[in-house]
């Protein structure tokens, strides 16, 4: 953004002051050295993806008026405009050839015009607007013609351009249109022969639609297939028609093309938009100028068909056109591109109809899908592990790190476990949908049953843990839940086998596309939109990512915990064996997972014995590397570094150590510095103990057990989901049960509720037994 001092000095533009000073201010963003790679312009520009848009050259940049003027339309946002020129510049700087088509002349002349008008009042007028405060100022303003507008801002509004685009060491030219000048075909040769030269100079052509003498707009009377030249969005996809630009970007002051119309309850923007597939309901207008949204699909179809792509964005977001280039999803993409693979939102409405058929499908059947799945994963196991050490190979040609290394690498072992778990959901799934948990008898020909029902759609999004894909899909199979799956891209090639074989399992029983596998990162921005579709959100991965998808995600229930800062907690009166174990399997059995121990507290009463020497000790012959927390540094002259904070979780084979007067204290410390995920404590003393499992507020707590066991597959539940720090619904290792949620089912007997208000009938309210009572018939989608 431009400094305050710019925008100080352009505001005095709006008087015309300022038209021959000189700007000496640096950019506060740094300019890129990316090489600009040519696009093979054989293959149409209008075929490209987001992904390939940072390697697009000539850009055409199209400033509504709401961009360019002020809300109260009386002057230019001057900060808005310079952002905007900002940005431009910095993509001109990089090797691009960037042309600007901008409205705003009318707006500036309007203003001068207005000055001029007041200035030349008469003296009773002006002491009349004085003595009334301006009121006659306000309540009726001068009518202006815009014509006259556009002929006194036209060099103002040029001048303004010309410094604010100094002060990035680019220079710019002005070109003004009229219609009559594409009519003719040596009008446009020459029109592009000026273009080419000036971009060759590396100058930015700012053209402008010539107001000052164009006719009032009129119905289209171009040949079929040509649009007529009537506003500055048909101008600017005229121009990019011309120079075979490979995008243009229509800025105002609305997002996009929405679904339905913005503020609609099902209207969603479309990030995407192809005139030959998608269907949209176009509906408004910008704040101000002559073209709505009609007028910017039209001339965004036109430039499309003749292979340029489009976006069409809010001018008013912040770093919308260096975003756009970057391949970020900011407004709405036209593109001729077919999309690589399915829509996201037919993958979400695909797994709806899919967890509806397995609903419908019987616990055992449900059993068998995944006994199936178990199977395969030892059948293929080469095959998988041969995958697997792709992914590992070039994540470790990539750099990275040795924790998550651990994550993303598969074994035979790792594969059995993984098996043996699949099978234990299985046998425990065979009566979990359509299980009534609770009757009760209503009044006298009146039952009410409280029954088990799947969540419906769930979308979950993991990183580095292809194991983790056939766990959450057993899962979701055996809850009747359909499920959307995004893996981490650097196991692409383990999850791309591991999704082929829950299909493979799927099929004999259900749709494959039940369980569909999202493939690129940039889809999760849609997904978290499509709340008629996805039910719950379970991200599992790094604090970054569950804090981000919670953020964002529209209406959509997030589960998942945003950190594992597990603790140890060593009291007084311990087994100094039992601690130590406790200790090394807590922090270095899998430091990488998130029910490793980050803290470790032990009682004052350890810190001159042998314990405490043993245990730092012990750890440091494992690699772990230590950071003394605050109170253990005031007594160390010397040894660890202090910890930066204590409410950090290393991932890795470091973790914190700090002293603690009590009990008291540590269940203090862990309660205000921990996540909530798991804790334990090593004692010998069953108050101590019975005490810190009460106090200590989190979803898994221990005594004289490792953190290591907050995991689905050691709780019994075969594997879990994720792990869930939240207060409602499920929390700690998420399993079978926390994919189901309850539905009410009453049979009466022809009974009214007005037969109870009357006193006709009353209730007895009486619990029944349930006896495990299954009813799979009966379920239906939530």
């Amino acid at each position: 953004m431009l400094r305050h001092t710019t925008a100080s000095f352009l505001r005095g533009f709006q008087n015309l002051k300022c038209v021959n000073s000189t700007l000496r201010i640096s950019s506060s963003r740094a300019y890129s050295s990316t090489e600009i790679v040519e696009l093979d312009l054989s293959q149409s520009s209008a075929a490209l993806l987001r992904s390939d848009l940072n390697k697009v050259k000539r850009i055409v940049i199209k400033l509504g008026s709401a961009v360019i003027t002020r809300e109260d339309e009386c002057g230019l946002a001057l900060g808005r405009l310079g952002s905007i020129v900002e940005q431009v510049a910095e993509l001109q700087n990089q090797g691009r050839e960037m042309v600007i088509v901008t409205s705003g002349a009318v707006a500036f002349g309007k203003q001068k015009l207005r000055q001029e008008v007041v200035l030349s009042m008469s003296m009773r007028q002006n002491l009349s607007s004085i003595e009334n405060g301006g009121a006659w100022i306000k309540s009726r303003p001068p009518s202006l013609e815009p014509r006259a507008c556009a002929a006194a801002g036209q060099s103002g509004l040029m001048s303004l351009y010309d410094a604010m685009f100094l002060q990035y060491g680019v220079k710019t030219a002005q070109i003004l249109l009229t219609k009559p000048d594409f009519q003719d075909e040596s009008s446009r040769e020459n029109l592009r022969e000026t273009l080419s030269e000036l971009l060759k100079l590396n100058i930015i052509p700012i053209v402008n639609a010539n107001d000052a003498v164009a006719p009032p707009p009129e119905p289209d009377m171009d040949l079929a297939g040509v649009i007529s030249v009537k506003d500055n969005d048909s101008l600017a996809a005229r121009l990019a028609s011309e120079m075979k630009a490979e995008l243009l970007v229509i800025m105002s002051d609305v997002n996009g093309l929405y679904t339905a119309p913005p503020g609609m309850p099902d209207s969603r923007l479309l990030h995407t938009y192809s005139p030959e597939r998608d269907q949209v309901i176009i509906a408004g207008k910008s704040r101000v100028g002559t073209g709505g949204m009609d007028s910017k699909v039209k001339a965004a179809t036109y430039a499309l068909a003749r292979n340029c792509s489009v976006v069409i964005c809010n001018g008013c977001e912040e770093n919308a056109i260096v975003n756009i280039i970057k391949g970020k999803k900011v407004g709405t993409f036209f593109t001729k591109a077919q999309a690589r693979g399915t829509p996201v939102e037919l993958q979400a409405k695909n797994a709806r109809e899919g967890g509806r058929c397995l609903q419908a499908l019987t616990g055992v059947h449900r059993t068998a899908i995944v006994n199936r799945l178990a199977d395969l994963l030892l059948e293929r196991k080469s095959e998988i592990l041969q995958a697997n050490q792709q992914d590992v190979q070039q994540a470790f040609a990539a750099g990275m790190q040795q924790s998550e290394m651990a994550r993303l690498y598969l074994s035979d072992q790792k594969l059995e476990t993984l098996a043996t778990g699949l099978r234990q959901i299985g046998k425990d799934s065979v009566d979990a949908v359509g299980r009534v948990v609770q009757r009760t008898r209503l009044a006298d020909g009146m039952v009410l049953d409280k029954k088990t029902v799947p969540i419906g759609v769930l979308l979950v999004i993991f990183e580095s843990r292809p194991d983790a894909l056939p766990q959450v899909a057993a899962l979701s199979i055996c809850s009747g839940n359909g499920l959307l799956l995004k893996g981490g891209s650097e196991a692409t090639h383990s999850n791309k086998i591991l999704f082929s074989l829950v299909q493979e399992a799927l099929e004999p029983y259900a749709p494959a596309d039940t369980v569909a596998l999202v493939s690129r990162r940039e889809d999760i921005a849609d997904l978290l939109h499509l709340n008629q579709y996805i039910d719950l959100i379970v991200p599992r991965g790094s604090e970054q990512l569950v804090s981000r998808i919670q953020e964002l995600s529209q209406g959509i229930p997030v589960l998942g915990h945003s950190e594992g800062i597990c603790h140890v907690y060593i009291d007084e009166d311990v087994d100094p064996e039992m601690a130590l174990h406790i200790v090394k399997d807590s922090k270095c059995d899998y430091p990488a997972a998130c029910n490793s121990m980050e803290t470790l507290l032990i009682h004052k009463s350890h810190r001159n014995g042998t314990l405490f020497d043993k245990t730092c000790e012990m750890l440091r012959l494992q690699g772990v590397k230590i950071h003394a927390g605050p109170r253990l540094g005031q007594v160390l002259r010397f040894g660890p570094s202090l910890a930066a904070s204590m409410r950090t979780e290393y991932g890795n084979l470091e973790c914190a150590v700090e002293i603690v007067d009590d009990l008291d204290d540590a269940i203090a410390h862990i309660n205000k510095y921990g996540s909530s995920h798991t804790d334990s404590i090593v004692t010998n003393n069953d108050e101590n103990g019975a005490q810190f499992l009460k106090m200590v507020d989190s979803a898994c707590v221990f005594r004289n057990a490792s953190t290591r066991f907050a995991d689905g597959y050691r709780f019994g539940l075969g594997a879990e989901v994720g792990v869930s720090t939240a207060r409602i619904h499920a929390r700690g290792p998420v399993g079978l049960e926390g994919l189901l949620t309850h539905k009410w089912v009453l049979s009466g007997s022809g009974q009214a509720a007005s037969d109870f208000s009357s006193g006709k009938n009353s209730f007895v309210h009486e619990r029944l037994p349930v006896y495990g009572e299954y009813e799979d018939s009966d379920s239906s989608s939530s």
